[in-house]
């Protein structure tokens, strides 16, 4: 195996769960996102000479990003995709009684359900800071904003988020 292709698999194959996430919540269709990866990890590969170092992470996250806004551009941009549940394939935990499951698994579904309806660029923020751990600096990396519109399109994700959760509890409780 030859260097490049070595290195290649050291620093940017480790992040190829990060990449599925957000071409998930991009997509809003796992199957498609598998695709979206795919073609994201050969951009990838191809362009790991023009790779600078650092952290590999927001590199791969901005070029699973560029390949989502090329692929809408090439699709209809506002057809409907329904968002894949979370939690449909996850077995509970066997010291769970079978009430507490169906309330976590309410939650897990309500709370899916409020991130996937946020707007597309602050859905985008939310998911690389709160799931996937990246700092502002590197989300600002990976999007192409400026680090204070990270920051604002962050704060407004959780104040939408929180509005929504809030008028389902109020909903629910009803």
């Amino acid at each position: 195996m030859d260097e490049r292709r070595r290195r290649f698999e050291q620093l940017v194959l480790p992040h190829l769960d990060a990449a599925h996430n957000l071409a998930r919540w991009l997509n809003r269709a796992s199957y498609e996102a598998e695709d979206l990866v795919q073609e994201a990890v050969l951009r990838a590969y191809r362009a790991f000479d023009g790779f600078r170092g650092g952290d590999a992470k927001p590199w791969l996250l901005a070029i699973v990003r560029n390949c989502h806004y090329t692929a809408m551009g090439q699709k209809l941009r506002h057809r409907n995709v329904p968002f894949p549940e979370s939690g449909e394939n996850e077995i509970p935990a066997p010291e769970a009684d079978p009430e507490t499951v169906a309330i976590s698994s309410d939650r897990a579904r309500k709370l899916n359900a409020a991130v996937a309806a946020l707007p597309v660029e602050f859905r985008e923020a939310l998911v690389l800071r709160e799931m996937e751990g990246l700092s502002y600096r590197e989300i600002a990396d990976a999007t192409g904003a400026p680090i204070g519109t990270v920051m604002s399109r962050l704060a407004r994700a959780r104040a939408l988020l929180r509005e929504r959760w809030l008028a389902e509890t109020k909903e629910a409780a009803s």
